[in-house]
């Protein structure tokens, strides 16, 4: 809040309004009704669709920020937005969500590079491991929902490029966000598992495993994975803490090898056991499973709110459930569902309170996601292989 004032200083009275409101009410901790997780999931989702429609490209803006209004469409998570859209419009027989998932799955076909990759780093020309992981879901699903060809050789060709640039060992070092290994790309190495179930190429398994057999290397013995933040010096976010443990995961669910999810357990028994008392987790984490923040990372959230319910569902641990359902009543009070400006009603911000230093004064896209996707696991448990 001490800085509050220099980003205020010369904003127009509206930006002003809503970044003082907003940052007043969340410094008293003052949260919003939770209602029906129904409600909840419609509200976001709409949020998503009109975030679809700010640029005119089939892409979803990544973020409204309360400084600077839409975002551009991000490529990486417009990818994994698809599933959402797909599932979403299944479960709530709208077909407009179908077209608007098809829509995003063209956008990726035209941001494609040359070499199959996908782009990141805010440079169109760049490829990325992560990002590429992440847009190889959307193409996945909408094969698989559409069983168009152009989709599958999208898939098989960013697929294909994962290969290439692996390391012997399976890790990715190069061509990912500082050319510095990262535990979290356990969930590129999900992506592969899908393409090898639309593809039947059984390289994409083998070079799943490989990575997540790397992964294993990186983990203490209280369940921390090492170098699972962006960059060495920060304190890891929930947010990529998650990705690590939902790769993995997903690869013991995928195998049914006891090592993973041995492995998985145990990095989420140790959040869960941090867990505070209104169902949230503090922001970031070091290897002693401490915090040097009291925001909450939202996004990490329903991330960890939707690991905890595929472990139940492995384990049939109730306290993973009871985690989850926690996580989920907490979520649905930081949802607007009431503003009259389009760019907050029914968003998820990045942080709470919004000025926490993940996303500050923005409602990112992906918050929104992985709020839905957590919402829908709980009320369609039967769901969980197309959640992720």
């Amino acid at each position: 809040m001490r800085y509050l004032k220099y980003i205020v200083n010369g904003l127009n009275p509206k930006k002003f309004y809503y970044i003082s409101s907003i940052s007043l009410r969340d410094s008293l901790k003052r949260r919003y009704p939770a209602y029906d997780n129904e409600k909840h999931i419609k509200g976001a989702m709409e949020w998503m669709s009109y975030a679809q429609k700010q640029n005119n490209d089939g892409g979803v803006s990544a973020m409204y920020s309360l400084l600077e209004g839409w975002h551009p469409s991000y490529i990486e998570t417009t990818g994994y937005i698809i599933p959402t859209f797909l599932n979403y419009g299944e479960i709530s027989k709208n077909f407009i969500y179908k077209k608007e998932a098809i829509e995003m799955a063209d956008f990726e076909l035209r941001s494609q590079l040359a070499s199959g990759a996908f782009p990141g780093g805010g440079k169109k020309d760049m490829p990325i491991v992560f990002n590429t992981g992440q847009v190889l879901f959307g193409l996945c699903r909408a094969y698989e929902e559409t069983k168009d060809e152009k989709y599958r050789k999208a898939a098989d060709k960013a697929a294909d490029w994962l290969l290439s640039v692996m390391d012997e060992d399976g890790c990715w070092r190069k061509n990912d966000y500082l050319n510095y290994p990262h535990s979290y790309n356990t969930r590129s190495s999900h992506a592969l598992l899908y393409a090898y179930k639309i593809s039947g190429n059984a390289a994409y398994q083998k070079s799943a495993e490989k990575n997540i057999d790397w992964s294993l290397t990186q983990q203490l013995e209280n369940g921390w994975l090492q170098n699972n933040g962006f960059y060495p010096e920060q304190e890891p976010l929930v947010h990529t803490i998650a990705y690590s443990i939902i790769g993995i995961l997903e690869a013991a669910i995928h195998s049914r090898k006891k090592k993973y999810l041995d492995a998985a357990v145990k990095a989420a028994t140790a959040l869960m056991h941090v867990q505070r008392d209104d169902g949230s987790l503090q922001g970031s984490f070091n290897k002693d499973w401490k915090s040097s923040v009291k925001w909450s990372c939202l996004t990490g959230n329903s991330q960890m709110s939707i690991i905890w319910q595929k472990l139940f569902m492995a384990t049939k641990r109730k306290e993973f459930l009871d985690a989850a359902k926690k996580s989920n009543e907490y979520m649905k009070t930081v949802q607007n569902m009431a503003s009259p400006n389009p760019g907050i009603r029914g968003g998820i911000p990045g942080a709470y309170p919004i000025y926490g230093w993940y996303a500050p004064f923005c409602f990112p896209n992906w918050a929104a996601k992985f709020f839905v996707d957590a919402m829908m696991l709980e009320m369609h448990p039967e769901m969980h292989a197309k959640i992720m």
